[in-house]
């Protein structure tokens, strides 16, 4: 028998209730927190300098075109087993 224990602190059990439980408020009042917290979290983030930002957009690009390339590949390979079987005229 497998046994899976899991840890969780009073806080994790308790905050969704009590977060659920309390009264939503009015509807600006929930955008002004809602726009504040998008702030505070946007000020913890660690933003690429240009070379890093360069640096990743070359790899993505590289990525895309190895993918475009392997499925123009499958394509055309699919393209030739198709008429191959139905004796198709290409």
């Amino acid at each position: 028998m497998i046994c899976v224990s899991t840890s969780s602190t009073a806080e994790d059990r308790g905050a969704g209730r009590s977060a659920q439980q309390k009264p939503k408020g009015n509807i600006f009042v929930r955008m002004a927190l809602f726009v504040r917290q998008v702030i505070d979290e946007m000020r913890k983030v660690v933003w690429p300098t240009r070379q890093e930002l360069a640096q990743y957009t070359v790899v993505v690009l590289i990525f895309v075109i190895f993918v475009m390339l392997y499925i123009v590949g499958l394509d055309e390979l699919f393209k030739r087993f198709v008429s191959w079987v139905f004796g198709a005229a290409g």
